[in-house]
C-alpha cells in the first residue's frame, strides 16, 4: 500500500525516539476522494490505534492507516530528500483525490481516474483543470476546461499534443480522439 524509502525510514525512527513508547506514525488523507483532498503524516501514541486501522511493520516503527484513507493511499511513498537547499519529507499519493479504478472498470471511470490523477495535477500549476462530458459512440471523449484553461492561448496545444495524445496512448483501441466543448473566453482567470 505505502512504500517508504529507507532515508525517510531513517528520519521516523529518530523523531519517533524522541516520542513516548509505542508511539508510531500515522498516513492519511483528509477529504478523501475529492479534488480537495491532502495527505499526511502525524505521529500516532498507542491510544489513538483504531481497531480498523491498517498497520504496516517498517524497519523500527509501523505505519497506521484508518480504513477511510486506505483505499486512496494505494501506491503512496514517502521519501526523505536532502539537497543544498535542506531536507524535506515529500509523501505522493496520486490515489488521494480519487480511488484507483480496476483494469476492468468502464472506458469513462478509466479515462476519468486518468484526468483527476495525472492530467489535473499537471494543469493546476496554471490555475487549470478538465472535466470528462461523455464519452461519444465513436470513442470520443469530449471534455471541458475550467480555471485558467479556459481563454488561455495554449489550450489547443494543451488538448491536441498533450491530453488526446496521453489518453490515445493509454486508451488504444478503444479512444479514438479528444475534442474541446469549452466556450473559451479570455479575461483575467486565463493563464497567459
Amino acid at each position: 500500500m505505502i512504500t517508504i524509502s529507507e532515508a525517510a525510514q531513517a528520519h521516523f525512527v529518530k523523531l519517533l525516539s524522541d516520542q513516548p513508547e509505542g508511539t508510531h506514525i500515522r498516513v492519511f488523507v483528509i477529504s478523501p476522494g475529492t479534488a480537495q483532498a491532502e495527505c499526511g503524516v502525524s505521529y500516532c501514541p498507542p491510544d489513538a490505534v483504531e481497531a480498523d486501522d491498517t498497520e504496516i511493520e517498517f524497519n523500527g516503527f509501523n505505519a497506521m492507516v484508518d480504513e477511510k484513507s486506505a483505499p486512496f493511499l494505494e501506491e503512496a511513498t514517502i521519501d526523505f530528500v536532502t539537497d543544498q537547499l535542506g531536507s524535506q519529507l515529500t509523501l505522493k499519493a496520486p490515489n488521494a483525490k480519487m480511488r484507483k479504478v480496476s483494469d476492468d472498470a468502464s472506458l469513462s471511470e478509466r479515462i476519468e481516474y486518468v484526468i483527476q490523477s495525472e492530467i489535473n495535477p499537471q494543469l493546476a500549476s496554471h490555475g487549470g483543470n478538465i472535466m470528462l462530458v461523455e464519452i461519444t459512440e465513436d470513442g470520443i471523449a469530449v471534455l471541458q476546461f475550467g480555471g485558467g484553461c479556459n481563454g488561455c492561448s495554449m489550450v489547443d496545444v494543451t488538448l491536441k499534443d498533450g491530453i488526446e495524445k496521453q489518453l490515445l496512448d493509454m486508451f488504444p483501441g478503444e479512444l479514438s480522439g479528444v475534442k474541446d466543448v469549452t466556450e473559451h473566453q479570455h479575461g483575467e482567470h486565463s493563464y497567459q
